[in-house]
């Protein structure tokens, strides 16, 4: 069964939890779920500490991921976790709903790797872009 990981920004939350569903409801096998996290930045109960347990569960979430989902645009760490599947050499699926990817003011040379797989259109597209892409789990 392959995993997943999806890295992007709490302004995304709805569709971070969409994409989960839909490989989830394909037989992929999601890592961490890091929008559970929601709540407590809401009630501002971050601490350091906690913020650290957070970090350590999305590294490793990477780590044990096979293919890491991108969504555009993408907050503090979303970055970091592309950074780490790109450095362990795994399979990327970049979602940019507003093509910025493609403009050269606006991308990013790790964007533009052959490991990463670029995607646009809508989230049905984009998970139907994946689901193409891997093999049959």
């Amino acid at each position: 069964m392959e995993k997943f990981y999806v890295a992007s920004s709490f302004r995304n939350i709805d569709a971070v939890n969409f994409v989960t569903k839909q490989l989830v409801n394909k037989g992929y096998m999601h890592t961490y779920d890091w929008t559970k996290n929601a709540e407590a930045r809401e009630e501002k109960t971050f601490t350091f500490e906690f913020l650290k347990v957070i970090g350590q569960n999305e590294k490793d979430a990477v780590i044990e991921s096979d293919f890491l989902v991108v969504l555009l645009p993408g907050g503090k760490g979303t970055h970091i976790e592309l950074g780490i599947a790109l450095g362990l050499g795994k399979r990327i699926f970049l979602y940019s709903p507003d093509r910025a990817i493609d403009h050269l003011d606006t991308t990013s040379t790790f964007y533009h790797l052959p490991e990463v797989v670029k995607c646009y259109g809508t989230l049905d597209e984009l998970v139907e872009n994946i689901i193409t892409q891997l093999p049959s789990n």
